[in-house]
């Protein structure tokens, strides 16, 4: 099976549901990681924010190696990437503008139409909520002297959901994600999202909330997920990747009839 994961990031510290990928993989899935350049990579959860100054220190022959703390971690880390990869059940490609996302997005999804519904898009987060069109970017650098107001229009990002549901990839097993500050309009904009945009299932999560439990939404049922407290290291996407992969194995059975 194939699965695509797109996710991006706006900050320094990932959400929780960025560390899905190991899960799938773990599902048997093979994993077309689409993400923008800089963000968060996979198997790199328990290394600090700078890995490459933190992890490593210079020793008395000026040769670098692991610093003890992290020599375990690191060595999971590396090593469970490069099974991934050189398994082929990890692609990484790398985006930095709205522009090369939508292009490779596309690409991806007409390069899969072929296994039909043993595709599953996995959309994380949205790429970014408004942009710049490209025939309104200024060729050369805006002079900082030349006035006291800067004017910048916005225009919103088309919504490609329904898209690749129609076009791009009208076979393939589709989830996207609706994240709210409020709990009393979250599952109704989810339920929205997923009639407007035709997905198979929302997970719906609140900010505050999003790291102990969300709620997957489908056209027959609201699931909550919750994370087993009982095990320190255990977080929800763990449930969360089994309850979807299962929904996706009935899907293609369903399919198939």
């Amino acid at each position: 099976m194939l699965t695509i994961s797109v996710q991006v990031t706006e900050g320094p510290h990932p959400p929780i549901w960025w560390f899905c990928r190991r899960y799938f993989l773990k599902a048997g899935y093979a994993v077309i990681f689409l993400y923008r350049k800089r963000s968060f990579q996979p198997f790199c959860r328990s290394l600090p924010d700078d890995p490459l100054l933190e992890c490593f220190k210079p020793n008395h022959e000026s040769n670098i190696q692991v610093c003890e703390a992290y020599s375990e971690t690191v060595k999971r880390a590396i090593v469970d990437h490069h099974t991934a990869v050189a398994g082929g059940l990890l692609l990484k490609l790398p985006f930095n503008t709205i522009f090369e996302y939508l292009q490779m997005l596309q690409t991806i999804a007409m390069s899969m139409r072929c296994i039909g519904p043993r595709a599953m898009f996995y959309l994380a987060a949205a790429v970014s909520d408004y942009y710049v069109p490209w025939k309104e970017m200024v060729e050369h650098k805006i002079q900082s002297g030349s006035s006291h107001l800067l004017d910048v229009k916005l225009v919103q990002v088309p919504k490609m959901l329904s898209v690749l549901r129609k076009d791009w990839a009208p076979l393939a097993f589709c989830i996207s994600f609706k994240l709210e500050t409020d709990s009393n309009i979250l599952l109704n904009k989810a339920g929205a999202a997923l009639e407007k945009y035709k997905m198979h299932a929302v997970v719906a999560n609140e900010l505050s909330t999003r790291k102990e439990q969300v709620v997957v939404v489908t056209s027959a049922e609201k699931v909550t997920v919750q994370r087993d407290k009982s095990l320190s290291d255990n977080d929800v996407e763990n449930p969360l990747i089994k309850l979807l992969s299962e929904k996706h194995a009935t899907y293609i059975e369903d399919s198939g009839r």
